[in-house]
């Protein structure tokens, strides 16, 4: 029910999912005079009389509309009638439905929001957080890369992932006192090969696929996302404005129409549609609120591709496997005085 444009897209992308996916069965959460026109064998409708608007605070998503689809639609994660749900409305008030009713993984403080953005190698480098946790200390950087570790392992059907500390250098001198905190506990957690550390990497790299994973505090990693999905838009629009210019660039445009299609499909940020909220005890993956049909299919396409490939088992395990390194006592308290005493 939620997003910018509610079941006129969703339904629409529901559809062509379940005809691209023949082993998938859906639950349509919402209000049923909305839904009861979707018709599908594999398609069942979940009633909830309330909706959580786009401008709802949190506390409202929370205490007051317990009734709406976005909290019936993770209550169907939390009971096991579903392996994953995914939202396109309001994005604070999902994670902390989301939080509340699921609860956090062992040993995860925050859960983090993680996607993917292409690369110049031809596939695609996951990043997080990318607005769940404004604030992070080095501790929750560090669940953050675990966790990332996961997603791109489950999803790529094994090996060890590169992990790369986005800072605004490669040296490890470089950045404020949280960065470099977090660069000592990524390299320690490398040394107990816990993960894959590349080391520090700069806003280009996430573009050049220097690491496969990126990770960074929500404040940046939400600025970064959109600046890519500006720049995409910005020129896949003037390829086709530039196109439609005069005879001569329409003849160009067909000669080299293969090249500029594959360029533009991959420059398509809809076809990344579909972030991750991990750290969870089950699956939650956010879609943009603006996401046409396309867009969301995509979410869609990312939450089966997780729920079959046992992402939830996959953080679990990683995370036992770092438990040591993610325990308070694993990080040392440091004091800083002037006095000698």
């Amino acid at each position: 029910m939620g997003g910018d444009h509610g079941p006129r897209v969703t339904l629409a992308a529901c559809r062509q999912f379940l005809d691209s996916h023949s082993d998938a069965q859906l639950l349509l959460v919402g209000r049923k005079d909305a839904l009861q026109s979707f018709a599908h064998p594999r398609a069942t409708l979940v009633e909830a009389s309330e909706v959580v608007g786009m401008d709802d605070p949190v506390e409202v998503a929370l205490r007051k509309k317990k009734d709406s689809s976005m909290r019936v639609a993770i209550a169907q994660v939390k009971d096991g009638a579903a392996q994953a749900a995914v939202s396109a409305g309001n994005t604070g008030a999902l994670m902390a439905v989301s939080r509340y009713l699921l609860k956090t993984l062992e040993g995860i403080d925050r859960p983090a929001i993680a996607t993917q953005m292409p690369n110049d190698k031809g596939g695609s480098t996951t990043v997080l957080d990318l607005g769940a946790n404004v604030d992070c200390t080095p501790e929750h950087l560090l669940q953050f890369a675990v966790m990332g570790s996961a997603l791109v392992s489950a999803l790529n059907h094994g090996g060890e992932p590169s992990v790369g500390l986005l800072n605004i250098g490669e040296e490890a001198i470089k950045g404020n006192e949280t960065i470099k905190r977090a660069g000592e506990l990524l390299r320690a957690a490398g040394e107990a090969k816990a993960l894959n550390f590349y080391g520090n990497v700069e806003g280009n790299d996430i573009y050049k696929g220097t690491a496969d994973i990126v990770v960074c505090d929500g404040f940046v990693g939400n600025v970064a996302l959109k600046a890519s999905e500006g720049v995409a838009s910005m020129i896949v629009g003037g390829l086709k404005a530039e196109f439609k210019r005069n005879i001569f660039t329409k003849f160009a445009a067909i000669v080299a129409y293969p090249v500029l299609s594959a360029l533009m499909k991959r420059m398509d940020h809809r076809r990344y549609n579909g972030a991750a909220l991990l750290g969870l005890r089950g699956l939650v993956f956010k879609s943009h609120g603006s996401a046409d049909a396309l867009a969301f299919e995509h979410a869609l396409n990312r939450a089966y591709d997780a729920a079959r490939n046992n992402l939830l088992d996959r953080v679990r395990a990683r995370i036992a496997t770092a438990a040591p390194l993610l325990a308070p006592a694993a990080v040392p308290a440091v004091s800083v005085t002037g006095n000698p005493e």
